[in-house]
């Protein structure tokens, strides 16, 4: 089997994993983040590491808005159209090109949230959503618009899903919980359900880079054919087989970003690699709980994804 119908195979309930696929992945030197030079660099990692699935990282992040001041502005949020994302698309039609063939090749797509985040601060998007949360809400419309022509693009493009990153449920993140439910989902929701139309293999990522969460049962009933989620949760530790339960689909994960495999040896990664899959759910991708560090050996990586291709389920 290759990599593809190995990683697709996950996807088929009953069918016996007939071994572990792994990826890790990391941002590139901002040299690389677009054109042939994404291209070259995606398909050189992917072939070092050994990896069995592509992510296009996403680096076509929304510009910042400083003449947004007030959040009745938000009603003025630029919408943006196919030709603002051509540098990321030009990537995404050279690595699909390059790798599909070989792997299944997801794009990174950050959540309505995130972008608006991305666009004016975090204290701005905050003290907005204070101060006039409909116009706040019509300027999150067209954000996720914009979002929807990227992700058309690469379906178009032939990706066979997204990385779908999401943030907002946090602990300390919106004050108000019921903010989460007014702002966040509604959106998270019309980006996702697109990619689900239009993809194959998605993955859904609760990702606690800004923070941790103390639940993760609102995100159960998400989209995406697999699911990519903290390691604790609560302020415990949350094991792999409780995530693959609570979520009702394969778990991709089980390592600490900044853990032992941004700065152990190779035996150090080789025995932690173990030691989750002998405690992992049959539906499992091996990865890293979020982006590890720019900095982070390949070879580390490498010898990672080699402990998983040998593992044998006792």
């Amino acid at each position: 089997m290759n990599k593809r119908d190995i990683v697709l195979g996950l996807l088929e309930p009953g069918k016996p994993q007939q071994s572990v696929p792994a990826a890790f992945f990391l941002h590139f030197d901002p040299s690389c983040h677009f054109g042939q030079a994404a291209v070259d660099r995606h398909i050189e990692y992917f072939r070092a590491t050994g990896m069995d699935l592509v992510k296009i990282q996403y680096e076509q992040r929304f510009p910042r808005l400083p003449e947004i001041r007030g959040a009745g502005d938000w009603r003025s949020m630029p919408l943006y159209g196919e030709d603002f994302f051509e540098p990321q698309l030009e990537a995404v039609e050279g690595i699909v090109k390059a790798l599909k063939r070989d792997a299944v090749v997801i794009v990174t797509l950050y959540s309505p949230f995130m972008c608006a985040g991305h666009a004016l601060g975090e204290e701005t998007v905050q003290r907005h959503l204070h101060d006039d949360p409909e116009a706040v809400t019509k300027g999150t419309e067209i954000i996720t618009e914009s979002l929807m022509t990227f992700v058309k693009a690469c379906a178009r493009l032939g990706v066979d899903g997204f990385y779908l990153s999401t943030q907002g449920g946090e602990r300390d993140r919106l004050a108000d919980r019921s903010l989460f439910d007014t702002f966040v989902r509604p959106y998270d929701m019309v980006v996702m359900m697109e990619a689900e139309r239009s993809c194959v293999f998605n993955v859904l990522h609760i990702c606690d880079y800004l923070g941790e969460y103390d639940d993760l049962t609102r995100f159960a009933d998400y989209p995406g054919h697999v699911v990519s989620c903290p390691l604790t949760a609560d302020g415990h530790a949350l094991p792999l087989a409780d995530a693959y339960r609570m979520f009702n689909r394969p778990v991709m994960g089980g390592l600490d970003r900044l853990g032992v495999i941004a700065t152990g040896s190779e035996a150090q990664i080789r025995t932690e690699v173990e030691l989750v899959l002998r405690h992992a759910p049959e539906r499992f991708i091996l990865g890293a709980d979020c982006t590890v560090p720019a900095e982070t050996p390949w070879q580390n990586l490498r010898a990672a994804i080699q402990a998983a291709h040998a593992w044998q389920r006792p």
